[in-house]
């Protein structure tokens, strides 16, 4: 532990597993108070805030769908009434739900517009109004390599981490006068629930250059150097692949 991030508040959303989840651990062991955004497990995140405790860190468990507004603003004012301040943000919250673009069902489309795109706007919206005021902030936001090449049978998916990418980058530019930093990390495929039941593992594994899944650890580890490290600060509006050269 460096302690990068002593005294400063962290909000992960999706964080009760996988990317978010280790994400939490990391930024935590860099002294950080950590706020475990989750939709529906409070088991599997209230897991996550004991283990940090354990390592001596503090965290919360706070349940928010953020894909709805209301419920962004009760997941905003408990940080803020528990916790004081909002030091990062990473939107890492995400579904998929896959199928080829003529069976695709418009509600399935919606739902993962509004979870993975639409949340990321309403998460950055509402704390960027508190970086702004502090005049710091760090910005992560969870895009992917199906956002940069596409990928079949999953058109919603593909549309909506793409829309996080430009988001990413109008963002940056709009609060960079303030001191504020926002950028996007493209996960290729990663050993989270997302991947465990694929069916075409050694196909997949011929168009990654290293050969195999990366691990949701090594993605964190990107997300901790972006919020915690002092060489970040001068990077913002980026988006950067962490896919075993996937794409290149």
């Amino acid at each position: 532990m460096t302690g990068a991030l002593q005294d400063q508040v962290a909000i992960i959303t999706g964080a009760s597993r996988g990317i978010g989840r280790a994400s939490a651990l990391a930024l935590a062991a860099e002294g950080a108070a950590v706020v475990v955004n989750y939709a529906r497990s409070s088991t599997a995140a209230e897991a996550v805030v004991d283990q940090i405790a354990q390592q001596g860190g503090k965290a919360i468990a706070v349940q928010a769908d953020v894909s709805q507004a209301d419920q962004v603003e009760v997941l905003i004012k408990t940080t803020m009434d528990q916790l004081g301040r909002i030091d990062v943000l990473v939107n890492n919250a995400g579904i998929t739900r896959d199928t080829l673009l003529l069976r695709m069902k418009p509600e399935d489309w919606q739902a993962v517009i509004d979870l993975n795109l639409t949340g990321v706007f309403l998460c950055t919206r509402a704390v960027s109004k508190i970086m702004l005021k502090q005049r710091s902030g760090r910005i992560i936001n969870i895009a992917s390599v199906a956002g940069l090449m596409g990928n079949p049978g999953q058109a919603n998916y593909s549309a909506a981490k793409a829309g996080v990418v430009g988001f990413t980058k109008t963002v940056a530019k709009e609060l960079a006068a303030r001191g504020v930093t926002a950028n996007a990390i493209a996960p290729g495929f990663i050993e989270t629930d997302m991947t465990q039941d694929l069916s075409n593992t050694e196909d997949i594994l011929k168009y990654i250059p290293l050969g195999r899944y990366g691990k949701a650890d090594e993605v964190a580890g990107l997300i901790r150097f972006l919020a915690a490290d002092p060489a970040a600060a001068y990077i913002t509006g980026q988006v950067m692949n962490i896919d075993g050269g996937m794409v290149m």
